[in-house]
């Protein structure tokens, strides 16, 4: 992407205002960091499952992700499962990348009983991130931010396929980058910043908004 621009910003703000002034769609995403919220005062084994999730969702549906790991808590799978019984299980759940998630998962494991130590122990959420995308194969700035939003975080953006979407349709950028290079997301994540500050909202609720606005759903 050679050039991001805010052509104008007014539309989506406007429309973002809309939703926020609908009690049955400000309560859902109100509940939904609520929950976020109570994910940071749990322990690792929690904070890893999140992993798990986040290490699902890319390139997959959330909501078969979620459905998957709602099945995985029968059986603990993400923690006891070997790599080869992990991917079987994946199949089973007609996951679309079972062998390479299993062992994604399965590497991860190193740090399933301190994640919650080793992230909370960063000044910034910008650095527990990089150290997500240096140290756990399988993550990249999506889907680490994606975790952290989930694990009650709220400084980061979450430029998955559909939030880019709504912003090329509202003219923020002037394309959907086919790759996002570091540079590439961190310059989009800066003007998601900026709408934010003016309406005021944490980027964890304006991604909620922005899912809603091109899903009319508000998942995890």
């Amino acid at each position: 992407m050679e050039s991001i621009y805010f052509l104008d910003t007014m539309k989506i703000k406007e429309k973002i205002k809309v939703l926020s002034e609908d009690r049955n769609i400000a309560e859902v995403i109100s509940r939904r960091i609520k929950e976020f919220e109570g994910n940071y005062r749990k322990g690792s084994k929690r904070w890893f499952k999140e992993l798990c999730f986040c290490l699902l969702t890319a390139n997959f549906k959330a909501q078969q992700s979620i459905e998957i790991c709602t099945e995985e808590c029968k059986s603990n799978a993400f923690i006891k499962y070997s790599r080869e019984d992990l991917s079987e299980f994946l199949k089973r759940q007609k996951y679309r990348f079972p062998n390479t998630r299993a062992g994604y998962i399965v590497e991860a494991r190193k740090y399933a009983a301190e994640i919650k130590n080793v992230i909370t122990g960063f000044d910034s959420e910008k650095e527990a991130r990089e150290w997500l995308v240096k140290n756990v194969k399988g993550i990249g700035y999506k889907e680490a931010s994606h975790f952290l939003r989930n694990v009650g975080y709220k400084d980061v953006a979450i430029l998955d396929r559909h939030i880019l979407k709504v912003l090329y349709e509202n003219r923020i950028i002037p394309e959907i980058p086919g790759q996002l290079s570091k540079k590439t997301y961190l310059m989009i994540e800066n003007l998601v910043q900026e709408i934010a500050d003016d309406l005021k909202i944490s980027l964890a609720e304006l991604d909620l908004f922005l899912w809603y606005m091109k899903t009319g759903r508000v998942l995890k």
